[in-house]
Parts: C-alpha cells; sequence; structure tokens
C-alpha cells in the first residue's frame, strides 16, 4: 500500500492506494483541484467542510445528469455474435 499526497485548493491531503495506482489518484486529485478551485472561482470563499459538501454534491450531479453511451445497431448485433459465440461454447 503506498501514501500519496494531494493538494486540494492550498491544502494536501495524504491518500492510500494500491501499489502501482498512485498516478492515477494524482491525476484524479488534480481534477478535483481544478473543479474545487472553479466551484471557489463561481461563489467566493467556503470553510474547508462547506467547500467538501459542495463539491461532493456537484460531482454527484455532474455524474447522476452524464448520459449513457451512444449504442448503435453495428453494437447491438456484435454483442449478439458474441453472446451467441459464448452459448455454443457453453453447450459444447
Amino acid at each position: 500500500m503506498s501514501v500519496v499526497s494531494i493538494p486540494i485548493v492550498n491544502k494536501t491531503y495524504p491518500m492510500g492506494c494500491e501499489d502501482g495506482q498512485e498516478g492515477r489518484l494524482i491525476e484524479l486529485g488534480k481534477m478535483i483541484d481544478v473543479r474545487a478551485r472553479q466551484i471557489l472561482d463561481k461563489i467566493g470563499p467556503l470553510p474547508e467542510n462547506s467547500l467538501l459538501a459542495t463539491l461532493c454534491i456537484v460531482l454527484a450531479d455532474e455524474v447522476q445528469s452524464k448520459s449513457s453511451p451512444d449504442v448503435n445497431d453495428s453494437d447491438l448485433r456484435e454483442i449478439l455474435a458474441r453472446i451467441r459465440e459464448i452459448k455454443k461454447k457453453i453447450n459444447n
């Protein structure tokens, strides 16, 4: 297990992660820092706990509002073909 220091709005937070995942955690931290700064730019200074709550709500809203990926007929035919291949392997 590794520990990575993640800076978010001028404060550093130690975060644990699996070995090898440090780079991914750092990139996610950068994304959070950018989003937190955008929020502060729009609404002004906030206490740390209020910023955290606002950031969580904003990110949850973004996740929930994100539409599912478009699936076209070609994708569905490919999925069906794979299902049929798996079915044949199971039945043999």
